[in-house]
């Protein structure tokens, strides 16, 4: 706690305006840590039982997860745009508008959701085989059987991501973190019985990802339904469709979704590239991949209190107070994702010295995985974190120009320089992560002095 309030700004915002204790602002942050840390221990557990089944199933697997980011943003992107609209009508303090937001964009994720199943389940070799052509058979069969059965999870997927994205709204990050913890509890000890004692390999790690966001989407809905709630599902809320409703949240979404989607396609593209490293660069990439994502705790967990905190505030029209508590939020942001990164770079090789990998990819995984995370460290809370309350003002347009520009065209062409033109294989490639980062951190840290977000509207 003091940690936190010595971070606090000096601005001389009257006191009765500060509508966020220091208490607060930690009830939100500390449960959306410890979610986003179980979550990744848990892809790190998941990708150290699978490297037991081989490296083939490592490939085919991370591969697969690449595609799967891809539709988790698309998904989370819609629910956030849903996130930011009830975090506005909370802070105009319309109860009965954010209800009826919560009921239309849970429904709308569910359609989302059955339309990347269908796209999955029907077009999964032509995608697999245009992405990752050049890949090995063996990768190839592990690839299509872990997309087959994860593909029917996407409807519940989308409902979990609308209904976390409420709660997130609400302040209520402990039900998040409950859920996450019971989902992907679900998902390590069912890998472990499908890994160890079934030997299902590819199919024992996919079928306890299906049951698990089963499980997580109806206890989200059931949770969402307490008459406690600051905000309740109920059936008038999801029907009748209420088209002006959607229109807002998509309005909202679309540029979110668009920046999402562009984002992890233009992974997919590098992906693409990786896989032509040959295996032992794809099992790097793909062990590493999950260290990358531990390093983006902090960053991640800071983006969602974002939205709520300045989302309520623009809702209330104290412009003043969303200035104040996002320079207060990108100081946390900073401070604890130095902090953090420093740790896992400390204990990285502690934990890849258990994975089943080859010294050569092992020691590949430890050079990227350092050049990522230092570089991460001391750039994630401006580049990732406080674009959150960018979008949360309504800003959203801008931002995604700015990650398109950094993403799509910096990363993608520094990627292709580095990786594939200088020969410097998976490490150009982080490199290219590196550049892309700085270049639209700079992008964000001048947009938000100029103060040009403060004058977005999204409610009226």
């Amino acid at each position: 706690m003091d940690i936190i309030k010595k971070l606090e700004p000096k601005n001389n915002l009257d006191e009765k305006r500060k509508c966020f204790s220091s208490s607060f602002l930690l009830a939100i942050i500390i449960p959306l840590l410890l979610e986003q840390v179980f979550t990744t221990l848990v892809g790190l557990v998941d990708t150290l039982m699978v490297s037991y089944v081989g490296e083939a199933a490592v490939s085919g697997v991370s591969l697969i997860n690449q595609l799967a980011f891809l539709f988790i943003f698309v998904l989370s992107a819609l629910a956030g745009g849903g996130g930011i609209v009830i975090s506005q009508y909370l802070g105009k303090k319309d109860k009965k508008s954010a209800d009826k937001t919560a009921g239309q964009f849970v429904i709308v994720s569910f359609i989302f959701g059955l339309l990347i199943m269908a796209i999955c389940l029907l077009f999964r070799k032509p995608i697999l085989s245009s992405l990752f052509g050049a890949i090995e058979k063996d990768v190839m069969d592990a690839a299509l059987i872990y997309l087959f059965v994860t593909a029917i999870s996407w409807p519940f997927q989308g409902i979990y991501s609308a209904c976390t994205a409420t709660f997130n709204a609400m302040g209520k990050t402990k039900v998040i973190m409950k859920v996450s913890v019971l989902m992907n509890t679900i998902n390590v000890v069912g890998n472990f019985i499908g890994i160890f004692i079934f030997h299902l390999g590819v199919l024992g790690v996919a079928i306890p990802t299906l049951i698990g966001r089963v499980v997580a989407a109806v206890v989200m809905i059931v949770a969402l339904k307490r008459k406690d709630n600051m905000v309740k599902l109920s059936l008038r809320g999801v029907f009748p469709l209420s088209f002006p409703i959607i229109g807002l949240i998509v309005s909202i979404s679309i540029p979110g979704a668009l920046e999402n989607f562009l984002f992890h396609f233009s992974k997919v593209a590098i992906t693409s590239m990786v896989s032509s490293f040959g295996t032992s660069s794809i099992a790097a990439y793909g062990s590493a991949s999950n260290f990358w994502a531990m390093s983006s705790i902090c960053s991640m967990a800071l983006g969602r209190c974002f939205v709520t905190v300045i989302g309520r505030c623009m809702g209330s029209g104290d412009k003043e107070a969303a200035k104040y508590y996002s320079q207060y939020l990108l100081r946390i942001s900073f401070v604890f994702s130095v902090l953090w990164n420093l740790l896992l770079m400390i204990v990285t090789p502690i934990v890849l010295s258990l994975y089943a990998l080859s010294p050569e990819t092992k020691n590949l995984t430890l050079i990227i995985v350092f050049i990522h995370n230092f570089a991460f460290a001391f750039l994630c809370a401006v580049h990732s974190a406080l674009p959150n309350g960018l979008r949360a003002a309504g800003d959203v347009k801008w931002v995604m120009w700015a990650s398109l520009f950094s993403t799509v065209v910096c990363r993608v062409f520094f990627s292709w320089l580095f990786g594939m033109k200088l020969g410097w294989g998976v490490i150009g490639i982080t490199l290219a992560m590196v550049v892309d980062w700085t270049i639209k951190a700079m992008l964000v840290y001048f947009r938000y002095h100029s103060g040009v977000w403060l004058g977005k509207k999204i409610i009226k």
